[in-house]
């Protein structure tokens, strides 16, 4: 019976490790990618998850390595009904690598809920999986784990098993070198001054070709906001609260100030507020961003002292501590807005404005990018380039 749930639980590991290694092969290699079934809103998305900083290690997806755990597991147990020193061992084999596989997961579960705040479905599946299988495994060996080492140098079939995990993993690291995503990851951390100045990374012709083609066939639709003039006016629906908004923010600043520089006037970007808070947006069902209402208030606010790029530096470096306090804090120390509480409503009914016109637009979630009236999907960096480049070709060629 043991043996029965440790192996449901693998299996059920492995599907969800593959799923999640495909998924982010798709966000590394397609421009357009949209992962529907397990992005379900800012809160609970898997693309947020694997975008993000803890989705790799040393530059591969540690869904791979998800994958090649349960996989290891699941030889172990395959090999076991023809071995009966490997029967013998199995529990104490399975308790063992998945403590390490445990310890793996709480690290990931911690920093996906508390430092990205979104939740992975698939990921979730893993956590479970692994969970249920050091239980089970824990609950049906029948010796000291301390003669493990022992038992397991005399039994050539798990030997086996794990020069071929190792090398697995070893290979892992020589054929998928640093994949990482650059954008679209739900991240608080700020970004180094020298990632602002970097440029995106190059990407192949043909997934130049995939994102041309996609964008050819978007509908647009009217965005009434100021161009001034510019060839591509591109706005942001934008949550202060939403990490998300926050990722993009820093993504797109080097890609923005490069397109700022070779083409002064010729791309103008916009922020609109669309707060995820009821208190000024009537179209959620519940807050999501407490702190979101005030967070836009407060930019606003702090644009007319000039100081509203340093008031969202901060918004967004120190997302998972926003309070309606600490924003208003922050406010009068980093904005230099000393009568936040005396204008805040009065401002707030401009925030309300852009929320109307979110709607209007059929706005779902943050953050939501139109550029000349086409709506984005969640583009990384070096696509998010790509797709200026070829609008600037478009409107120069009378498209």
């Amino acid at each position: 019976m043991a043996i029965k749930l440790m192996a449901a639980f693998a299996l059920l590991g492995l599907g969800a490790s593959a799923y999640s290694t495909r998924v982010h092969y798709q966000i590394l290699t397609d421009p357009t990618y949209v992962e529907s079934f397990c992005d379900v809103s800012a809160a609970v998305s898997c693309t947020a998850a694997y975008s993000s900083r803890f989705g790799t290690f040393a530059g591969v997806p540690v869904a791979i390595f998800g994958t090649l755990f349960f996989v290891f597991v699941l030889g172990l147990m395959a090999w076991s009904v023809k071995s009966a020193v490997t029967r013998e061992n199995l529990a104490g084999y399975v308790f063992a690598s998945s403590t390490l596989g445990l310890a793996a997961v709480l690290y990931l579960g911690y920093a996906s809920y508390f430092i990205l705040g979104v939740v992975c479905l698939a990921c979730l599946t893993t956590y479970v999986a692994v969970i249920g299988l050091f239980i089970t495994s824990g609950t049906s060996a029948r010796y000291p784990m301390t003669k493990l080492p022992g038992r397991f140098a005399k039994d050539p079939g798990a030997l086996t098993a794990g020069v071929l995990f190792a090398v697995a993993a070893a290979a892992a690291f020589v054929v998928l070198p640093e994949q990482r995503v650059t954008a679209a990851a739900n991240e608080p951390a700020a970004a180094t001054a020298a990632e602002q100045a970097a440029a995106p990374p190059a990407v192949s012709p043909a997934q130049i070709q995939q994102l041309e083609q996609y964008l050819a066939q978007q509908p647009r639709v009217p965005v009434m906001v100021p161009g001034d003039g510019a060839a591509v006016v591109i706005v942001k629906f934008n949550d202060y609260q939403c990490p998300a908004c926050g990722q993009t923010y820093r993504d797109y600043k080097p890609v923005l100030a490069k397109w700022n520089k070779e083409q002064p006037g010729k791309v103008k970007f916009i922020s609109k507020d669309y707060a995820l808070e009821r208190e000024c947006n009537q179209f959620v069902g519940q807050d999501l961003h407490l702190g979101a209402c005030e967070a836009a208030v407060a930019v606003r606010l702090a644009r007319e002292k000039g100081r509203a790029e340093a008031m969202e530096d901060w918004l967004f470096a120190n997302q998972p501590a926003m309070t309606p306090e600490t924003v208003k804090n922050a406010a009068r120390t980093v904005g230099q807005v000393q009568d936040f509480d005396a204008r805040y409503s009065s401002t707030l009914e401009l925030v309300k404005g852009d929320i109307a016109q979110g709607a209007q637009l059929k706005i779902s979630g943050t953050p939501t990018f139109f550029m000349n009236g086409m709506r984005l999907p969640g583009l990384r960096a070096e696509f998010f380039d790509a797709a200026i480049a070829w609008e600037l070709r478009r409107t120069a060629g009378g498209k």
